[in-house]
């Protein structure tokens, strides 16, 4: 996926006028610092209509990625997500929770296909553009090539992406397809339970602690989710 033609935009009809000032404020919403002092992570949820509770309950837990970076450095986050029939977005780096929180509040899930390969896509485009690590994907479905989607991730792991997949639910063919991506990057694995608020904000904050100090962040930290995440991560 090529750098969005449209910046991220609100769900709904809204109008010229509150179009107009969300886009004015979400240009604002660039990295504090420059010179890569600061970790960047890409945040991308599969957002089509099954998905709503789990994309209301990111919306709850999404400050622990900022909180959990801020001894390290602190740590820039684009939402990415997909939804409907061809809508697949970028926001720009965000590095206050608020401002991701009111970027995600913003949007309703609709009914669609996944659309995992143009995601893929973007975050290589975005580790050239921006230096970009690391990358979490939480989804629960796959209705795309096994074979394609591996090969894109491929294509991550030869610029350096660590694909930190978190899958939602038992589906074998999406844990298959999930867990290769992540062999391939050299990323993690890891399934949590539907609702399950604690698991999933335990695996973001290991995440934004990794993308803000490496892996030596994760080592010196004793939380439940960076000791699974290494786990995963065969470390």
């Amino acid at each position: 996926m090529s750098a969005p033609k449209k910046p991220l935009t609100p769900a709904g009809g809204a109008s010229e006028a509150e179009l107009a000032a969300f886009l004015s404020a979400a240009r604002e919403l660039g990295p504090v610092q420059a010179g890569g002092r600061r970790g960047r992570l890409a945040f991308a949820l599969d957002a089509t209509f099954s998905r709503q509770p789990t994309w209301d309950l990111a919306c709850r837990i999404q400050g622990d990625l900022f909180s959990a970076a801020a001894d390290l450095g602190g740590l820039d986050v684009q939402l990415i997500y997909y939804r409907g029939l061809s809508e697949c977005r970028a926001s720009p780096w965000v590095s206050e929770p608020a401002r991701l929180g009111a970027l995600m509040g913003a949007i309703t899930c609709q009914g669609g296909h996944t659309q995992i390969s143009r995601v893929l896509g973007h975050l290589a485009k975005e580790a050239q553009r921006s230096g970009l690590k690391a990358a979490v994907f939480v989804g629960d479905a796959v209705e795309e090539n096994p074979d394609a989607l591996a090969a894109k991730a491929g294509e991550l792991a030869l610029l350096g992406v660590r694909l930190f997949l978190f899958q939602e639910g038992g589906d074998r063919q999406v844990e298959a397809v999930f867990k290769e991506m992540a062999r391939l990057t050299s990323g993690a694995w890891c399934r949590f339970r539907p609702g399950a608020d604690g698991e999933l904000r335990a695996l973001l904050r290991a995440v934004a602690a990794y993308a803000a100090g490496g892996r030596q962040a994760l080592l010196a930290t004793k939380e439940a989710g960076a000791v699974r995440l290494l786990s995963a991560m065969g470390q």
